[in-house]
């Protein structure tokens, strides 16, 4: 039975999974969920979440919600397919690959995703941007941009000299970031735009990015 991954080819959280699916070469149904019109509140969409937000992943009787444990379930279960994202076989390895798995979601997505919520999802709500927020915003991420060039001077990746999961994390909100007025903050380190350079031109994120319109602007 092939998987069902409910959400919009947009979402942050959707292609977050969709470049998992891709760089684990599996096939997938995308079903489109309608957030304009509040299609993720209704009952048949909230008997999958309850919490009413995308992606869902449908794998036969198996539902999923929450972008990075489903990651994780892809890349566990079909851990002999496509790219090695968990590095599982080597628990050294393992083990880094979790702490950044843990860096991305605590100290990277909550001091990038404000900052593009107000750039571009705040105007299309009707709101004028918060620049207060905004700058609040950067120079935290500033100070975490600062240990990620550190870190990426010693090895290519996060983890090592080798793509995984956490890398692939960074991928949709980073790339709205570069369409904002201050992708300077990526551009200005040379490792860290070295390691966006990568890994925004793999092939399976190439993929995904073809839908990823919302930052047009």
């Amino acid at each position: 039975m092939a998987l069902k991954l409910h959400g919009l080819p947009m979402s942050t959280c959707t292609t977050r999974v969709m470049i998992c699916l891709h760089e684990k070469t599996l096939d997938f149904e995308l079903i489109p969920v309608d957030l304009f019109s509040q299609g993720n509140k209704q009952p048949p969409f909230l008997a999958k979440n309850p919490f009413g937000q995308v992606p869902v992943l449908e794998d036969g009787e198996l539902t999923l919600f929450e972008s990075r444990a489903i990651n994780e379930y892809l890349a566990e279960k079909f851990k002999e397919s496509g790219h090695d994202l968990l590095r599982s076989e080597n628990l050294n390895e393992s083990a880094i690959v979790k702490v950044w798995r843990e860096v991305e979601s605590h100290q990277y997505d909550p001091v990038i995703s404000p900052i593009v919520y107000q750039h571009f999802v705040a105007p299309l709500q009707g709101k004028a941007p918060d620049q207060k927020i905004i700058d609040e915003n950067l120079d935290k991420l500033a100070k975490v941009l600062d240990i990620y060039e550190a870190k990426l001077s010693e090895t290519k990746y996060l983890a090592g000299d080798f793509y995984t999961l956490p890398d692939l994390h960074h991928l949709p909100y980073t790339f709205y970031f570069m369409k904002t007025p201050w992708a300077s903050l990526i551009n200005d380190r040379a490792h860290v735009k070295a390691w966006w350079d990568d890994i925004s031109s793999r092939p399976a994120f190439e993929k995904v990015a073809q839908g990823m319109t919302f930052g047009e602007k």
